[in-house]
């Protein structure tokens, strides 16, 4: 990252997982190829392996995917249950985590969603829906550079 950015991911997503005992935190952000957007996972903390940094993400596909098309938090308590065993290889990050229990929020910037924060744990039904609210209002209205619309009212 450039000098510029004085705001450090790194740093702040290891400060949630401190607070909230997440397992994994992760930022995707999105990557412009030649007119098309894909998202990449760039920063983590708590990851088992450097597998996230592979993974290119089309919108729509994955947590991160979805998220971004939608423009909408997605929590999901028990990842067998909702997502099925046969359809976890669609959620790439999921697998190569081995996440049970997770949320994810966009990260807007100019009106667009521009990113995708995850938190997780490895054990099912630990991220409620009341945690994950609570984790929404502590990102409040901003992230970085990035704001969370949810927050602010539109």
């Amino acid at each position: 990252m450039s000098g510029q950015n004085v705001f450090d991911y790194q740093q702040e997503i290891v400060r949630l997982r401190e607070l909230f005992s997440f397992d994994f935190v992760g930022v995707a952000l999105v990557q412009s190829v030649e007119l098309r957007s894909v998202m990449k996972w760039v920063f983590a903390t708590g990851n088992r392996s450097n597998r996230f940094r592979r993974i290119v993400l089309q919108t729509g596909k994955g947590v991160a995917g979805q998220v971004f098309k939608t423009g909408k938090p997605f929590l999901v308590e028990d990842a067998e249950k909702m997502l099925g065993r046969k359809d976890l290889y669609n959620y790439p990050i999921v697998v190569a985590e081995g996440l049970k229990s997770f949320g994810a929020i966009p990260l807007y910037k100019y009106n667009c969603v521009k990113g995708v924060l995850l938190v997780g744990y490895r054990t099912e039904k630990k991220l409620t829906p009341n945690d994950f609210a609570e984790f929404q209002q502590l990102i409040g209205p901003g992230f970085g550079p990035f704001y969370s619309k949810e927050m602010i009212g539109q």
